[in-house]
């Protein structure tokens, strides 16, 4: 079974920055693709940004496109989401998502089985 552990939120001001941490474990051919999702109060959970790890294939919501940045420590089991430049309307519930299949853009959250717990981005003005 994969298991996803998120941690590096936290509260900053618009214009700051934070980096997200997904560590990950349980068979590496299950989470062949890697993606982080958020959720904020009353709205659906969104994809943010999505990582290949067979040949690095990103790709991003174009909500957060030049400004967040996914990446994979392989050595670590890690995947993170690099957070630049935050705005207010980023706030919400990160969550690190796992799919043994290939990342496809348009990604939707019905199509991972395996989920972190979250992790808070709180972002003010």
């Amino acid at each position: 079974q994969v298991q996803l552990v998120e941690s590096g939120g936290g509260s900053v001001q618009a214009g700051g920055s934070l980096r997200l941490s997904c560590a990950a474990s349980g068979p590496h051919y299950k989470r062949n693709c890697m993606s982080w999702f958020r959720q904020a109060p009353g709205k659906e959970r969104e994809g943010v940004a999505q990582i290949y790890i067979v040949n690095g294939w990103t790709d991003y919501s174009d909500s957060v496109k030049g400004r967040f940045t996914i990446s994979l420590d392989s050595a670590k089991n890690t995947a993170y989401l690099q957070l630049n430049v935050l705005r207010p309307e980023d706030t919400a519930m990160y969550y690190c998502a796992a799919d043994r299949r290939a990342c496809e853009p348009g990604v939707r959250a019905s199509e991972f089985p395996f989920w972190g717990q979250g992790t808070q981005v709180t972002v003010s003005s």
